[in-house]
């Protein structure tokens, strides 16, 4: 009960953080269709620490899966832009890291 009542205020807070929007493609959400992504993955050695958790949609939460930032962004450079816009209170090497793959992406495509 009480672990609950921890991750939706882990989640409000999240949600409040990044402007009520998906950090990746900048819709507007509901508290009741955000949902928790890990920037960087569990499964990739990330953590559940308030730095490292953003709200998206669920299509973007999909895609993105298990890639790092940097990989994710190089995909979709439109994401990494909106990440940086929302995102606000991940860590600033998250950002730095979704700067460098935003530049990359565009300049690879020039």
């Amino acid at each position: 009960m009480e672990h609950q009542q921890h991750k939706r205020q882990v989640k409000r807070a999240t949600f409040r953080d990044c402007g009520r929007r998906c950090v990746y493609c900048g819709t507007c959400l509901g508290l009741e269709n955000a949902t928790l992504d890990h920037v960087i993955p569990l499964s990739r050695g990330g953590s559940h620490l308030p730095g490292n958790l953003v709200s998206a949609c669920q299509p973007c939460n999909q895609m993105k899966g298990a890639l790092l930032p940097i990989e994710f962004f190089a995909r979709y450079p439109t994401a990494g832009q909106n990440f940086m816009r929302y995102a606000r209170a991940v860590h600033r090497q998250l950002k730095r890291g979704a700067r460098r793959a935003v530049s990359l992406a565009y300049a690879q495509a020039a």
